[in-house]
């Protein structure tokens, strides 16, 4: 901050109001919007108010800000900041935008801990019932290595570790055999095997394809014992900060970190039954989503902030916005 510049509290600069009460009045046909926690909706009932104002969310998506001019209605948990004294909107706006920046990536933080906290619990604390059991007696590798050139395999779909996202599973930038012209061995794989990327184990690159093709042979498809454990519960196993550290004591070696098979097959965990590991998988599968969803809210957030904040800053360069502080 400059030398020049003063501290003030938001209401000495600005006069801060809420909308009104009843979110159901108003007619849904109307001409000017009415602004909520969540979204802009239109009514036409009498104008709450007519001017420039900067609108911030007090429940719902908390602290979201928004920039109008014109006529408009509020609910009455949005705040409307208005009747400005010695400071542009806009610029204002701008101090508001890096706060809410912290807010949105504190929630994204937040977002991750929540899952992380209860896959680890899950494993760290055993049930009752459950057996501890080494990966070597409850998965498997069948796959052989194929050359990727014969035709009942060029057309199939390629997995290297390249392309499976870090902690994710997510599948990206697929190609065939005969798109990447593969020439030395791959393994085959299905939608029953986990794939897991045995070069550095640090990236943690786990994925559950539901297609069958061909993997790199620095990948292990992992085929579960279908009496014993669920696929599902395995790929999560694989995700656990506990298997990932001890992969990477296992891995150390001059050149590339890798995790051979023996070192894979002789981690220890238990397990339960499989009416309750498919129990588990429901409920990491849907808290896994529910985190992917408010990642893709979170992260959609901070691009349209940038995005706003790249066009007033524009707008200040070319002079647009003469008077920004008074």
């Amino acid at each position: 901050m400059k030398k020049n510049w003063e501290v003030k509290k938001l209401g000495e600069v600005c006069e801060i109001k809420t909308g009104k009460k009843d979110v159901n009045q108003g007619n849904p046909n109307g001409e000017f919007p009415f602004f909520t926690c969540a979204r802009e909706h239109t009514y036409s009932d009498e104008f709450s108010f007519d001017t420039e104002a900067l609108l911030i969310a007090g429940n719902g998506d908390v602290g979201a800000v928004s920039y109008y001019k014109g006529k408009f209605e509020a609910y009455q948990r949005t705040y409307v900041l208005l009747n400005f004294k010695n400071i542009s909107p806009r610029f204002l706006f701008l101090i508001l935008d890096g706060y809410l920046k912290q807010t949105v990536s504190k929630h994204l933080q937040n977002a991750h801990e929540l899952f992380e906290s209860y896959l680890q619990s899950v494993f760290a604390n055993p049930g009752d019932g459950w057996e501890e059991k080494k990966l070597g007696e409850v998965c498997e590798i069948s796959s052989k290595l194929i050359d990727p050139r014969e035709e009942l395999y060029v057309d199939q779909y390629h997995v290297g570790g390249a392309n499976i996202e870090s902690m994710t599973g997510r599948l990206i930038d697929l190609k065939t055999s005969r798109e990447e012209e593969l020439i030395s061995g791959k393994f085959t794989f299905n939608n029953l095997m986990i794939l897991y990327s045995k070069i550095r184990p640090y990236l943690v690159k786990v994925a559950r394809p539901d297609f069958s093709g061909l993997c790199s042979a620095d990948i292990y498809p992992l085929k579960p014992i279908a009496s014993i454990l669920d696929r599902d519960f395995l790929y999560f196993l694989l995700l656990t900060k506990e298997f990932t550290d001890f992969a990477i004591k296992g891995s150390a070696r001059a050149g590339m970190p890798k995790v051979n098979r023996e070192h894979l097959f002789s981690y220890s965990s238990f397990f339960p039954s499989l009416t309750e590991q498919k129990c588990i998988v429901a409920k990491l599968d849907a808290l896994s989503v529910e985190t992917k969803r408010l990642e893709v809210i979170y992260h959609q957030k901070l691009r349209d902030l940038e995005e706003l904040k790249k066009s007033i800053l524009q707008k200040v360069f070319n002079g647009e916005l003469a008077g920004v502080c008074s």
